[in-house]
């Protein structure tokens, strides 16, 4: 696996850097990005004292040009990409009416756009991998609010239930060339994100991070001819945004 090469997006912290490190366990090479740039170094600085190879790009993935950057750095650093992981993403809860339009935006642009241009400036990328090896992989960071709208995490939710359908447009354009695309459905995870939900729900009840690079780390090995449209992670008896 020496010679394959992925791309991680919000990979500073939580969720994305677990990704990261699992990936980079597997033998990939990564350029990870994230927004805020000390973050990201350190982050990087911790996969490199491992042994790891990492190029970092600190980007606000909300713009459309920062999506290119990215896929651009990457490009010229490695000349190829096997995984792609779109793990970028905000949640800013309100009533209906009490929205703001800034929040409105941020989620559009960060949950559902920037996945959308993920696509189309690494499609030619990806299809090269999976003609390759028939095993190229985007990994879309989608929600269980995704599968059961929820009050108050509405517009997120409607985010999340976009990714789910995004990707399952993507397997239907994408997996004969060999690139397969799965959304992950975390109930709440115990980051740093999930703090505000923390009086209700305590830490030992929640997701770990590493449940999801468990799931990644499946995904890497099942053969060219399964694909995994989308694994949901739920506490057990379906709470947490079960439907």
């Amino acid at each position: 696996m020496q010679d394959r090469a992925a791309v991680i997006t919000g990979a500073s912290r939580g969720i994305g850097f677990v990704l990261a490190k699992t990936l980079a366990e597997e033998g990939y090479q990564l350029t990870i990005s994230a927004r805020r740039p000390d973050r990201l170094e350190a982050a990087a600085e911790k996969l490199r004292e491992d042994g790891h190879t990492v190029t970092a790009v600190a980007v606000n993935m909300a713009d459309e040009s920062a999506v290119r950057t990215v896929i651009d750095h990457h490009r010229e650093a490695y000349g190829r990409l096997d995984v792609l992981v779109n793990n970028a993403g905000v949640g800013i809860g309100a009533s209906a009416a009490e929205h703001q339009t800034k929040h409105i935006d941020l989620q559009l642009q960060l949950n559902l756009r920037a996945i959308v241009f993920s696509y189309r400036e690494a499609a030619q990328l990806l299809r090269a991998a999976g003609a390759e090896h028939g095993s190229a992989l985007v990994v879309n960071l989608a929600s269980m609010a995704g599968k059961s709208g929820q009050p108050w995490l509405s517009v997120y939710s409607a985010t999340k239930a976009a990714v789910i359908s995004y990707t399952e447009s993507m397997n239907k354009e994408f997996s004969e060339d060999g690139v397969k695309s799965v959304a992950l459905c975390p109930a709440f995870v115990d980051t740093d994100m999930t703090e505000f939900v923390r009086g209700e729900i305590p830490r030992d009840k929640m997701i770990r991070p590493e449940d999801l690079g468990l799931a990644l780390r499946f995904l890497l090995h099942v053969s060219p001819a399964c694909v995994v449209p989308e694994i949901m992670f739920q506490q057990p008896g379906g709470g947490q945004f079960g439907a």
